[in-house]
């Protein structure tokens, strides 16, 4: 995505969707995201809704809407940097399009643990990364949990980086990924989403990687028999809002808005657990077998690639200070 260019948007959805209905005493606001009504993201997003008409006495309220209905993920983008949607869910990889400071959120083993993550992300790093896209109409209203990625493959059992040696290994078409599987011995071969069930049924490639769920609910399970818990990445999920929109709520209604996003994140993380157990709980009743290698191995490999954004202060600095956060 070009940051500084904003796609044509169809007239009719301008007319159609405006992000803001509004009269004396009420303000509706609409959220529209790609995922499924099941997703625990999306439960969260219901609850922010109830919370929000909650707290404002109903003078507030929310619609979602889930599964693609206004567009996908960038058009979704386009129409809140023009102020006719308020409200979406995106990677934090896709935000690396406007700064690259959400780079880091990307980069293998820079979090130590799940409680690593959230320290940072609900911190001052998370609130700075949240602030640091208003320039391109977008606020971060906060972080959603998306669990960490591991590889998984069809035969070969991984239980350490040599394993990967040889092996063509799916990755998103992203260079800090490919650059990743490459420290770590593996073949990256960068294959859409939407591909690679079949990629892997014909051997295309060897495995790929990926969050519990994701590997559950994509149905990879049936060709690939080996996950490897190895968590290199962990990349959340963000709840952005148009700064359109936002600026044009008066002080009660941004902190009516800000609370009940905030009140969402406890309940998403929940919800996102439990789906990660049921997703290894469902896969290897399928006979997929799960390990749990050691991480420091991995982490070793890829420590080199985290040196060379020395030549990047701001980006180098912001490694460390996740680093330092306790």
């Amino acid at each position: 995505m070009i940051r500084s260019k904003i796609l044509f948007i169809p007239v009719l959805l301008l007319l159609v969707f405006s992000a803001c209905q509004d009269d004396s005493k009420h303000k509706s606001i609409k959220l529209a995201h790609g995922l499924d009504p099941s997703h625990p993201v999306h439960q969260a997003m219901v609850f922010m809704a109830d919370t929000l008409k909650s707290i404002s006495q109903g003078q507030m309220t929310m619609e979602i809407y889930p599964s693609g209905q206004l567009g996908g993920e960038q058009q979704c983008v386009e129409l809140l940097q023009i102020g006719s949607l308020a409200i979406t869910k995106v990677s934090a990889a896709v935000m690396e399009s406007f700064t690259d400071n959400y780079q880091v959120l990307g980069l293998p083993y820079v979090f130590r643990s799940r409680e690593h993550t959230f320290k940072t992300l609900d911190g001052p790093i998370g609130q700075e990364l949240l602030n640091s896209t208003t320039k391109y109409n977008l606020k971060g209203l906060c972080f959603y949990d998306a669990g960490a990625r591991s590889f998984y493959t069809l035969d070969k059992k991984i239980d350490a980086p040599q394993d990967l040696k040889g092996l063509k290994v799916r990755v998103m078409k992203s260079q800090t990924a490919m650059n990743m599987v490459k420290a770590m011995g593996g073949s990256p071969t960068p294959i859409s989403w939407g591909e690679l069930y079949t990629a892997l049924q014909s051997g295309v490639v060897d495995g790929a990687e990926n969050n519990p769920p994701s590997f559950y609910t994509s149905h990879h399970y049936e060709v690939c028999k080996n996950y490897c818990l190895n968590e290199h990445t962990r990349v959340p999920d963000v709840l952005i809002m148009s700064t359109v929109v936002w600026d044009k709520l008066t002080t009660q209604q941004q902190t009516w808005l800000q609370a009940a996003a905030e009140a969402s994140v406890g309940v998403q993380r929940e919800l996102w657990a439990k789906a990660e157990k049921k997703a290894l709980d469902e896969v290897t009743k399928a006979g997929v077998t799960v390990s749990y290698p050691k991480k420091e191995a991995f982490a070793d490999k890829v420590q080199n690639l985290l040196d060379s954004y020395k030549d990047q202060p701001e980006l180098y600095n912001l490694i460390q200070r996740i680093k330092d956060t306790n």
